[in-house]
């Protein structure tokens, strides 16, 4: 119901240039969202949601890069199905997250290619367990290769902040993936 409405109120220009500038970015939508949920049906749902919001706002969108105004309406709608679904993960304040950093803190031959397979499971596992403002910082700066600017944009804070999250999830994946070195100072 609330998708027929949506299309109905938009005209055939808009909806061309909204394909032009928005859906190239559909994927990177989706990564945002599938990392900050956790799971790819339920990343499925936000991205919907995210690009209904985005087609209905999308006269807001006015010149410079679509892409970034995506991943925040991605990121507006990420949090809210979390708020919804599970709100425990999405209310941390920044002085916090010093105790969230220590509770997560965890200590082309084929033999290559399952090493490198079972690598990729744990960098993923160990970026899936990151607390959501380090998962989304990193998800935003290493996967997507955003400029602190844009994550700043889209997180809705300042870029120390945008840093010292990108420090800090690095910190704690560097943690995850070598707790040996980690707990030697290694």
């Amino acid at each position: 119901m609330r998708t027929a409405l949506v299309t109905e109120l938009v005209t055939d220009a808009t909806r061309a240039r909204f394909a032009a500038q928005v859906l190239p970015h559909l994927g990177a939508a989706y990564n945002l969202a599938r990392w900050l949920v956790r799971d790819s049906h339920d990343a499925q749902d936000v991205v919907q949601d995210a690009m209904l919001r985005a087609l209905r706002h999308f006269e807001a969108l006015r010149g410079g890069d679509a892409r970034p105004w995506l991943l925040a309406i991605v990121r507006n709608a990420g949090f809210a199905w979390l708020a919804a679904r599970r709100p425990d993960e999405v209310v941390l304040e920044d002085d916090d997250l010093d105790a969230v950093m220590a509770a997560h803190a965890l200590p082309d031959d084929p033999e290559s290619l399952a090493i490198r397979r079972a690598e990729r499971r744990e960098i993923d596992a160990a970026i899936a367990a990151l607390p959501l403002v380090f998962r989304e910082a990193l998800v935003l700066r290493e996967l997507e290769e955003l400029p602190y600017r844009d994550i700043a944009r889209i997180t809705d804070v300042p870029i120390g902040t945008v840093m010292s999250r990108l420090s800090r999830a690095r910190g704690l994946l560097a943690a995850a993936l070598r707790p040996e070195a980690a707990r030697t100072g290694t």
